[in-house]
């Protein structure tokens, strides 16, 4: 008896130490930072980071100054109106990696929501993940031209992907859309508060599906003859009123979670209201001038393109609309870019309401900024314009003047694919405009062997006409 209590008096603590070791595993579990989380939970990270990284920063500012919607009047954008070290590998490597970032969550959604997934039934995050990543794929694609996609997003399983054919790549992203549709169609709308754009309604995301293919599908016009019927074909089903537009409109007034073009320029006060763009505007009497840009000594004063007084925002007008937008949505595809592709579409097959759709176009625009007269705008300042063999060079131009700022990355893409408007920034000639961007250090360090060889000043990417490098 004795020799059993003894056995009992050394077994129990070691039964009540393992009891707590496991309690104290279980109380010590990190629940702010799980390793796994639900497609659903996933969406606000993909959502925010393709309206914060992708739309709104680092690619949107540079091209900005690249298309001349802003002269680049301090450091950074100074730099990129002189065109000076823009073929740098360090220069947009942070836009790199933030957009396979982006894809990286998108593919987690698409895995988890997969017929072998975990969440096979969770058809609405799988909708929208379709739809984020081929628009964050196409913007890698417009803006490198060759990225890596079907060996990518990958993790350690590869880590030196090969690179995709652009011409491959808008197949793919067409793909991406058309799946998003068939699957958003499979689900019924749900409230869902982790959609940050369009609340877990399904109709509005497949509207948003089928207005990007119509970009996506313009996009080829020197590629594909049949761009523009395609791009109607696609629009017909896209947004049918400025309430459908694919805008993220949840930003806060305090310093971490305002509008990223705010942060910018009272950050850092970079950019400067272009020359070319006020005079595009001021030689049409376009009473948005007034919604555009600030007065310095009450009056509107231009920044010369490429030839700027460097100058952190006490010489040179700015952007009224950023001065004022600190909580302004960030459009990801606005309904009356719609309309402008749709003008052009009809214009480029011969339909004969190109220019009422136009009108409409130009009217939106207003509507979209706030100002009033668009109607007579567009009978006084363009009509007349739209001479024979004038009309795509004023719809594009008109489309150009309405992008004006937030909506840079698609002015850029819609020039390297039209060249219209004529852009006067005497860099040009001299260094060269900058017709993609430089591959990102970290794919050149850790990737070399297939990091195609560019020269970004005289390399079209494909869809504008240039060669692929692959």
């Amino acid at each position: 008896m004795k020799t059993i209590k003894i056995l009992l008096l050394l077994i129990t603590p070691l039964l009540f130490f393992a009891c707590s070791e496991d309690t104290m595993d279980e109380i010590n579990k990190e629940r702010n930072n799980a390793l796994e989380m639900s497609a659903t939970s996933m969406l606000p990270d993909a959502i925010l980071k393709t309206a914060f990284q992708t739309a709104g920063a680092d690619m949107a500012w540079y091209t900005s100054v690249y298309v001349e919607l802003n002269a680049g009047s301090w450091n950074q954008m100074f730099s990129a109106d002189r065109r000076i070290n823009q073929d740098a590998a360090s220069t947009f490597n942070n836009s790199w990696n933030q957009l396979y970032d982006v894809m990286n969550i998108c593919r987690d959604i698409l895995d988890k929501t997969a017929p072998d997934g975990e969440e096979p039934d969770n058809q609405i995050a799988r909708g929208i993940a379709q739809v984020l990543m081929a628009y964050n794929l196409e913007v890698a694609t417009s803006m490198w031209g060759e990225v890596p996609y079907s060996e990518a997003l990958k993790g350690a399983e590869n880590l030196k992907p090969t690179y995709d054919r652009q011409s491959n790549l808008y197949t793919v992203i067409q793909q991406s859309l058309d799946d998003a549709i068939t699957t958003l169609n499979q689900v019924t709308s749900v409230n869902l508060a982790e959609d940050l754009i369009y609340g877990g309604t399904k109709d509005a995301w497949i509207k948003a599906a089928y207005s990007l293919k119509a970009r996506y599908h313009m996009r080829l016009s020197q590629r594909n003859t049949g761009a523009s019927a395609d791009a109607l074909a696609a629009l017909a089903n896209g947004f049918s009123g400025a309430s459908d537009e694919f805008l993220f409109d949840e930003w806060e007034a305090t310093l971490t979670g305002e509008n990223p073009w705010y942060q910018f320029l009272f950050d850092r006060t970079h950019h400067s209201t272009s020359q070319s763009l006020y005079d595009l505007m001021s030689v049409r009497n376009d009473p948005r001038i007034s919604a555009y840009f600030t007065l310095v000594g009450g009056s509107i004063v231009p920044c010369p393109n490429g030839a700027a007084i460097e100058s952190q925002g006490t010489i040179y007008s700015q952007s009224l609309i950023t001065t004022n937008g600190r909580t302004a949505p960030t459009p990801i595809m606005t309904y009356h870019e719609l309309l402008f592709i749709k003008a052009e579409a009809e214009f480029r097959t011969g339909a004969g309401t190109w220019q009422a759709t136009l009108q409409q176009a130009v009217e939106e625009s207003f509507t979209y900024h706030s100002v009033a007269g668009g109607t007579n705008y567009f009978t006084t300042e363009v009509v007349p314009r739209l001479t024979a063999g004038n009309e795509l060079n004023e719809i594009l131009t008109q489309k150009y003047i309405a992008f004006y700022e937030h909506e840079s990355i698609e002015a850029y893409n819609d020039y390297r694919r039209t060249g219209i408007p004529s852009m006067t920034n005497p860099n040009n000639a001299t260094v060269g405009f900058v017709n993609r961007l430089p591959y990102p250090v970290s794919e050149v360090s850790s990737n070399p062997d297939n990091v195609p060889t560019i020269n970004i000043f005289s390399d079209k990417v494909w869809f504008a006409g240039g060669d692929e490098k692959l």
